[in-house]
């Protein structure tokens, strides 16, 4: 069984067990966070497909901890100016396990 729900606008694709990494949410590491923007939803080859939600099915999951990406390098440069400029970015993210699939 899986099930593609929407989190900080952004969609995922959830199954039981599964580890995840989303945009930061401000929560306690720990505590249990239920994501109910279900949008699609497979189990044992029945699809349900929602419009634009499905009715009745939340996932729930645990927050593991707060990290951060990976370092994206930006360099800008101008030709022949002389301008030159690098910055540096990590992202924040929540790391969170799918417990349940409720239906």
């Amino acid at each position: 069984m899986y099930a593609i729900v929407e989190i900080a606008g952004k969609q995922f694709k959830v199954t039981q067990d599964q580890r995840l990494y989303i945009p930061r949410l401000n929560l306690e590491a720990g505590s249990l966070v239920t994501f109910d923007k279900v949008l699609l939803l497979e189990d044992e080859g029945n699809v349900a497909v929602g419009a634009p939600t499905v009715a009745d099915v939340k996932v729930v999951g645990k927050v593991l901890d707060h990290v951060r990406g990976d370092k994206v390098i930006v360099f800008k440069k101008k030709r022949r100016k002389g301008y030159k400029k690098t910055q540096g970015h990590r992202q924040d993210y929540t790391k969170v396990l799918i417990e349940n699939i409720v239906k």
